[in-house]
């Protein structure tokens, strides 16, 4: 399993999570995010909806009828009714759940770079997660840190 650290500095995580969801569509994956936050979880939906013309990304709530048909669903949980292999942690809580995805993405701020920090330390120590961090460069786009 791969879990991937984005630490935000640049753009909020609604942007970011755009950005990432936009990634995983065009790899022909489903997606899972996840936010503890009820009103986080409404803008990181609306944020998806709302990219204009053609480009939308469609999400729905997990807890929704037909979530299973959902490429996108936004959950308070890591439950995946749509089959996703993929997982975007957009509050920056770990949740051991996370292990079962192939990919988890942990997304940061500065406030929490030392939870992430004794995070990373954690997964490094099992034999089944590969780390790697993300940071973002002046421009927007991301570079593979250390």
């Amino acid at each position: 399993m791969l879990v991937d650290f984005y630490q935000l500095s640049r753009d909020p995580v609604d942007v970011t999570v755009v950005k990432l969801a936009r990634k995983v569509m065009q790899a022909g994956e489903r997606l899972l995010v996840v936010a503890a936050d009820e009103g986080l979880r409404t803008r990181l939906a609306d944020a998806l909806w709302q990219q204009g013309g053609g480009s939308f990304l469609a999400n729905g709530l997990a807890d929704a009828p037909h979530a299973a048909r959902q490429p996108i669903l936004i959950s308070d949980g890591c439950e995946a009714p749509n089959d996703a292999r993929m997982v975007i942690l957009a509050d920056g809580q770990w949740r051991d759940e996370a292990s079962a995805f192939d990919r988890a993405m942990l997304l940061f701020d500065a406030e929490a770079t030392e939870a992430a920090r004794d995070l990373w330390r954690t997964l490094s120590a099992r034999d089944d997660i590969e780390n790697r961090i993300f940071k973002q460069t002046p421009e927007g786009g991301w570079r593979e840190g250390r």
